[in-house]
């Protein structure tokens, strides 16, 4: 399929956080039909590696409602669809449980022009996965209120706020916008290798004022990076 679009290129991009649960059904499976299934759903993800920037992560054993996630970027929204359906017609599609779909989109953000840390705040519109051994991703929500602060009185908030995150420089931020285009407003994900540093830093943030205008931040999702090729032991 031709993913071109009629006009310029903004070069922003479309994220996608997709949280899948295997049913029980699944592991009633003879283990060589898992393995086959297994295969061609690795194939697939192999296939489409080349085409946006995908990673793969699980979540066993660290979340009760689903198994694993594929963090996907693209230029593209087609290719989402057109990669989900191919993964649905693996022979994986009656097994598995789509528990959560986020979508959103990067930007610039309009509080960080002073205050550039690399990695750390929505400077860029190119999202670039270091790969660390664990993401923390959630969706979030800001109360009505905030909107009707002043910039100037965000602004300083958010200073405060971004100077937190600068303490920690083992954490890399990646924030993506959703407005009108999924139920939340950011998507917000965390890369480190040492989740107590993250730990440490939303304790820290959440004596902030701009806590006080957090509508909603849940689920928070820890997951594990894993290999594409690692998918056969996840779920075979």
């Amino acid at each position: 399929m031709n993913y071109s679009m009629s006009r310029e290129p903004s070069g922003r991009q479309y994220i996608n956080y997709a949280f899948y649960k295997l049913t029980n059904d699944w592991y009633q499976l003879s283990s060589l039909k898992r393995k086959n299934i297994a295969q061609k759903l690795t194939t697939i993800l192999t296939k489409y590696d080349k085409k946006l920037t995908l990673n793969l992560y699980s979540t066993l054993g660290v979340r009760a409602e689903c198994d694993l996630m594929l963090w996907r970027v693209s230029d593209s929204l087609e290719i989402f669809e057109d990669m989900t359906i191919e993964m649905l017609n693996s022979g994986i599609g009656p097994y598995l449980n789509t528990i959560y779909s986020f979508l959103s989109m990067t930007k610039h953000s309009q509080y960080v022009s002073k205050n550039k840390n690399i990695d750390q705040e929505g400077t860029r519109i190119k999202i670039n996965p270091k790969k660390k051994k664990y993401l923390i991703v959630y969706p979030f929500v800001k109360k009505v209120d905030w909107y009707l602060l002043s910039k100037k009185q965000r602004q300083i908030m958010m200073t405060e706020h971004i100077g937190t995150g600068h303490k920690y420089p083992s954490v890399s931020i990646n924030t993506s916008y959703s407005f009108g285009i999924d139920d939340q407003e950011q998507m917000v994900s965390f890369e480190t290798d040492y989740p107590e540093d993250f730990l440490d830093l939303v304790e820290e943030m959440r004596s902030q004022k701009a806590r006080a205008y957090t509508e909603r931040d849940i689920p928070i999702i820890t997951c594990i990076h894993k290999s594409i090729k690692d998918l056969k032991n996840i779920i075979s």
